[in-house]
């Protein structure tokens, strides 16, 4: 932080201690974003891989029906077998909380006037952190700790903010981006609850946070959603309505330029009586008897030619 401040205060000015720190809070998160980039690639072959394990996961709830142990048991040796760890997609989240902790210890430091971590050693930095404001309330003020109305309404809209970029993201990974069999079975159990109560924990939570930290947390989830909406577009799982509309969008491009590309086919719809399984015989077509009696003739006559040859 204090780099991308120097970096700041030498571009825009040193009188623009809000906007400086908010920028450098901003740089602080891209910085740590990217060098998670390793980690949301192998979270998204952990997903793509819990989703082809559904079927087999399935078979085994109905095989181990009535004994938990032993399910618990068969569905860890099925992850060791095909290398697949089921809380890898919780390594991005759990990485950046060393880092939104030491912010938040950083910021609750000026506030309270205690200068903590690189700012012992640079008190002009700290009491120019301690100025700092971005429309009129101060970054290191959170919605409990101050009796400022505008400094309570902007973190208000500012959690808010980060509930709904948590819902929003989280929500496309499972409407968009899981083929049907995937929403099924243990993990989408796991996925539909970190769906909602996330967002409730942040919720809660984000009115202890000083704004600093407010904003960081906001900035990463933006980063998350284009991250998530660059995946879902451009690397689709298999059998997901992600990947339908890829194909459709390939189809309409290659028809702009005069080639001929097959339409993504749909599931065929089953007709009555074959939910269960059954196999509907199809009927002949009907002949009239002027047909039928045509065909016979020509059958004659071409067994006649083959007896002389």
């Amino acid at each position: 932080m204090i780099g991308w401040h120097w970096v700041f205060a030498e571009l825009i000015g040193i009188d623009h201690d809000g906007v400086n720190w908010a920028l450098s809070i901003i740089g602080l998160v891209i910085v740590i974003r990217i060098l998670l980039i390793p980690l949301f690639v192998r979270q998204i072959r952990s997903q793509r891989k819990m989703q082809l394990l559904q079927p087999q996961l399935r078979e085994l709830q109905k095989k181990y029906k009535g004994d938990r142990e032993r399910l618990q048991q068969e569905m860890m040796k099925l992850y060791k077998k095909t290398g697949t760890n089921p809380f890898a997609s919780c390594l991005p989240i759990l990485l950046q909380a060393p880092f939104l902790f030491s912010l938040f210890r950083v910021l609750d430091g000026i506030a309270r006037d205690r200068p903590r971590g690189a700012f012992a050693d640079h008190l002009g930095l700290f009491e120019s952190a301690g100025r700092a404001e971005v429309f009129g309330a101060r970054l290191a003020d959170s919605f409990l700790t101050t009796d400022v109305m505008q400094t309570r309404v902007l973190a208000m809209i500012m959690v808010v903010g980060m509930v709904v970029s948590q819902y929003i993201t989280q929500r496309q990974i499972m409407r968009k981006n899981m083929p049907k069999e995937a929403l099924e079975g243990p993990f989408a159990q796991q996925q539909k609850i970190l769906l909602y109560v996330l967002p409730l924990v942040f919720l809660f939570s984000g009115v202890y946070f000083p704004l600093g930290t407010v904003l960081y947390w906001l900035t990463s989830n933006f980063w998350t959603m284009g991250q998530q909406l660059y995946v879902i577009r451009r690397m689709p799982a298999p059998g997901s309505d992600a990947e339908m509309a890829q194909q459709r969008r390939q189809a309409e491009k290659a028809r702009r330029k005069g080639l001929t590309v097959a339409e993504p086919e749909a599931a065929p719809e089953v007709e009555a009586g074959q939910e269960n399984g059954e196999v509907r015989r199809q009927q002949p077509k009907r002949t009239s008897r002027s047909q039928r009696t045509g065909n016979t003739q020509r059958a004659s006559k071409s067994q006649r030619k083959k007896k002389r040859k």
